[in-house]
Protein backbone atom coordinates (compact mmCIF):
# COMPACT_ATOMS: atom_id res chain seq x y z
CA UNK A 1 0.00 0.00 0.00
CA UNK A 2 1.34 3.01 -0.81
CA UNK A 3 2.12 6.13 0.75
CA UNK A 4 -0.78 8.11 -1.68
CA UNK A 5 -3.40 5.29 -0.66
CA UNK A 6 -2.74 5.90 2.77
CA UNK A 7 -3.49 9.01 2.62
CA UNK A 8 -6.88 8.84 0.55
CA UNK A 9 -8.31 6.22 3.53
CA UNK A 10 -6.73 8.27 6.55
CA UNK A 11 -8.40 11.39 4.54
CA UNK A 12 -11.76 9.35 3.77
CA UNK A 13 -11.96 8.49 7.75
CA UNK A 14 -11.87 11.76 8.40
CA UNK A 15 -14.29 13.24 6.16
CA UNK A 16 -16.72 10.46 7.30
CA UNK A 17 -15.70 10.99 11.19
CA UNK A 18 -16.87 14.87 10.05
CA UNK A 19 -20.10 14.13 8.77
CA UNK A 20 -21.34 11.43 11.09
CA UNK A 21 -20.39 14.22 14.28
CA UNK A 22 -21.95 16.82 12.50
CA UNK A 23 -25.00 14.76 11.82
CA UNK A 24 -25.12 13.37 15.10
CA UNK A 25 -27.04 16.20 17.45
CA UNK A 26 -29.78 16.80 14.13
CA UNK A 27 -30.52 12.47 14.33
CA UNK A 28 -30.38 12.71 18.32
CA UNK A 29 -33.02 15.13 17.66
CA UNK A 30 -35.20 13.54 15.32
CA UNK A 31 -35.11 10.48 17.66
CA UNK A 32 -36.43 12.45 20.62
CA UNK A 33 -38.95 13.69 18.64
CA UNK A 34 -39.79 10.54 17.10
CA UNK A 35 -39.76 9.18 20.96
CA UNK A 36 -42.20 12.09 22.12
CA UNK A 37 -44.99 11.48 19.11
CA UNK A 38 -44.49 7.78 20.20
CA UNK A 39 -45.18 8.62 23.62
CA UNK A 40 -48.01 10.53 23.15
CA UNK A 41 -49.56 8.48 20.70
CA UNK A 42 -49.42 5.46 22.91
CA UNK A 43 -51.00 7.65 26.03
CA UNK A 44 -53.95 8.64 23.61
CA UNK A 45 -54.18 5.00 22.86
CA UNK A 46 -54.16 4.19 26.52
CA UNK A 47 -56.65 6.44 27.57
CA UNK A 48 -58.99 5.33 24.11
CA UNK A 49 -58.64 1.60 26.21
CA UNK A 50 -59.32 3.09 28.97
CA UNK A 51 -62.43 4.61 27.88
CA UNK A 52 -63.41 1.60 25.98
CA UNK A 53 -62.65 -0.67 28.88
CA UNK A 54 -64.89 2.03 31.41
CA UNK A 55 -68.17 1.85 28.81
CA UNK A 56 -68.06 -1.94 28.31
CA UNK A 57 -68.03 -2.12 31.94
CA UNK A 58 -70.68 0.19 32.68
CA UNK A 59 -72.59 -2.06 29.73
CA UNK A 60 -72.11 -5.21 31.47
CA UNK A 61 -72.97 -3.91 35.01
CA UNK A 62 -76.10 -2.44 33.29
CA UNK A 63 -76.95 -6.01 31.76
CA UNK A 64 -76.03 -7.81 35.23
CA UNK A 65 -78.20 -5.27 36.60
CA UNK A 66 -81.52 -5.73 34.65
CA UNK A 67 -80.80 -9.38 34.74
CA UNK A 68 -80.67 -9.76 38.33
CA UNK A 69 -83.49 -7.38 38.57
CA UNK A 70 -85.57 -9.67 36.11
CA UNK A 71 -84.65 -12.67 38.52
CA UNK A 72 -85.95 -11.01 41.84
CA UNK A 73 -89.09 -10.19 39.92
CA UNK A 74 -89.79 -13.70 39.37
CA UNK A 75 -88.65 -14.57 42.82
CA UNK A 76 -91.33 -12.41 43.76
CA UNK A 77 -93.96 -13.51 41.78
CA UNK A 78 -93.46 -16.95 42.89
CA UNK A 79 -93.93 -15.89 46.54
CA UNK A 80 -96.62 -14.39 45.28
CA UNK A 81 -98.34 -17.79 44.00
CA UNK A 82 -96.88 -19.67 46.74
CA UNK A 83 -98.68 -16.95 48.93
CA UNK A 84 -101.81 -17.24 47.35
CA UNK A 85 -101.89 -20.81 46.76
CA UNK A 86 -101.70 -20.88 50.68
CA UNK A 87 -104.29 -18.56 51.31
CA UNK A 88 -106.49 -20.78 49.16
CA UNK A 89 -105.87 -23.79 51.25
CA UNK A 90 -106.59 -21.88 54.32
CA UNK A 91 -109.64 -20.67 52.63
CA UNK A 92 -110.58 -24.20 52.15
CA UNK A 93 -109.57 -25.89 55.76
CA UNK A 94 -111.77 -22.74 57.24
CA UNK A 95 -114.32 -24.27 54.62
CA UNK A 96 -113.89 -27.56 55.92
CA UNK A 97 -113.73 -27.08 59.26
CA UNK A 98 -117.40 -25.57 58.90
CA UNK A 99 -118.57 -28.02 57.48
CA UNK A 100 -118.05 -30.51 60.18
CA UNK A 101 -119.24 -28.29 62.80
CA UNK A 102 -122.24 -28.37 60.57
CA UNK A 103 -122.10 -32.08 59.92
CA UNK A 104 -122.01 -31.94 64.24
CA UNK A 105 -118.59 -34.23 64.20
CA UNK A 106 -115.71 -32.29 64.97
CA UNK A 107 -112.79 -32.26 63.14
CA UNK A 108 -109.74 -33.68 65.08
CA UNK A 109 -106.94 -31.13 65.68
CA UNK A 110 -103.59 -31.93 63.30
CA UNK A 111 -105.92 -34.12 60.90
CA UNK A 112 -105.50 -32.75 57.30
CA UNK A 113 -108.63 -34.30 55.43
Amino acid sequence: MGPDILVAVIAAASTLGVAVVTALPALLAVLRRNQAATQTAVQAQGEETRSATVDALDTLGQRIEARFNARVDDVRDDLDEVREGIARVREWQAGHDAEHLIIGTPRPRGDST
